[in-house]
């Protein structure tokens, strides 16, 4: 399950940069709104399965409500997931 949520995390993070690196700056800057539409639709999907997928690991490890909520926050940053999947979910692989 962790290498489940490892993989989800980094694809979450990957569509979070391509939606504003990329999807935002079609549609509002080259008026080409479609390539956003998708890219939205796969961020949400990995967003909510992100979520749903922290949600059972810290049951999971027995983590707190704290830790959860660190994974839910770096969700919402850019880069964030990033940061988690290096300083926790990697050393928990090993």
């Amino acid at each position: 399950m962790l290498k489940i949520f490892r993989v989800t995390a980094i694809l979450e993070g990957i569509s979070y940069l391509m939606l504003f690196g990329l999807g935002m700056p079609l549609k509002y800057w080259a008026n080409i709104p479609e390539p956003n539409k998708w890219i939205g639709y796969s961020h949400g999907g990995l967003f909510i399965g992100y979520v749903i997928l922290a949600v059972i690991i810290c049951m999971e490890k027995k983590w707190g409500l704290k830790r959860f909520t660190i994974l839910f926050i770096a969700s919402l940053l850019p880069f964030g997931t990033f940061y988690i999947d290096k300083k926790y979910l990697k050393v928990l692989e090993k």
